[in-house]
């Protein structure tokens, strides 16, 4: 099933797809995602146009770099011989159609990873790879936004991916059933309407459950908690010339059996 946090008549709230529409839920995202029976109101209409919003619902979100192989190359660097992992910070978190900001006074180098999301569906702690896909809920498309040059400065990526709406998710939640191998999954990016991103998670060093047992053994993932899985090749940072998002700029992340993940780059107020 596909889910989502929509907008409608000025109303927020979680819905799932029904009718070729969208229905309001009798419960919210957070309870989807935990696995509780959440089903539509009697006396919901099905919403045909929303406003989508950013299906988060408030969990702890891992991100993971150096995951896909032709990326690591492309970047000159090693194979890494375990997972690379760095937080986004809450309020990284933004929607479809929602705007990126691009502070020059914070970061002239912000550049674009289309990625496929992981969402947990139950408490995870020291859970082996080959029961953790018990555990995955199910997926979202994101946007890993990178500041380069801050990401350069500091040794550890906490700035450099971790600022205000640079975590774009959405447009859609999807259960773990309606992709049945997460590790055949295509993934297109397009900036300013060209495609600069095409790549399939095949390519990916560390798959779902190598992430999850990794994670897992030194957290607990929670319901609801997000995993960026790793861009594959094409940032723009690691272009001849190097290239960047700069206000104006357009950025499309279709996933496929997920949707497209639409963002616009806007001057910081």
């Amino acid at each position: 099933m596909r889910y989502a946090h929509i907008e409608h008549e000025g109303r927020r709230y979680a819905a799932v797809e029904a009718d070729g529409g969208w229905a309001e839920l009798d419960g919210d995202l957070a309870q989807v995602f935990a696995g509780r029976q959440v089903t539509a109101k009697k006396e919901a209409a099905a919403v045909k146009k929303p406003r989508f919003l950013a299906p988060y619902a408030g969990g702890t979100i891992f991100g993971i770099g150096l995951n896909y192989r032709q990326t690591i190359e492309e970047m000159g660097f090693p194979l890494p011989t375990e997972p690379y992992l760095f937080p986004k910070l809450a309020n990284s978190v933004t929607g479809p159609d929602a705007p990126v900001v691009a502070d020059p006074e914070v970061s002239r180098e912000v550049d674009w990873e289309g990625e496929l999301a992981v969402i947990i569906g139950r408490p995870a702690f020291r859970v082996p790879a080959e029961d953790a896909m018990d555990y995955v809920w199910g997926y979202t498309a994101a946007n890993d936004v990178s500041a380069r040059d801050v990401q350069r400065a500091d040794p550890q990526w906490v700035r450099g991916k971790g600022l205000d709406t640079f975590c774009p998710l959405g447009p859609v939640a999807v259960t773990r059933d309606e992709i049945p191998d997460p590790h055949d999954i295509r993934i297109r990016t397009w900036v300013d309407g060209e495609l600069v991103q095409d790549g399939n998670t095949s390519d990916m060093l560390f798959r779902i459950p190598t992430l999850i047992e990794y994670l897992s053994r030194y957290f607990t993932l929670q319901p609801g908690d997000i995993i960026l899985t790793g861009t594959p090749s094409g940032c723009g940072g690691f272009m001849d010339p190097p290239r960047f998002v700069r206000p104006g700029s357009d950025m499309r992340v279709e996933v496929s059996d997920v949707g497209t993940l639409h963002n616009q780059v806007v001057a910081a107020p």
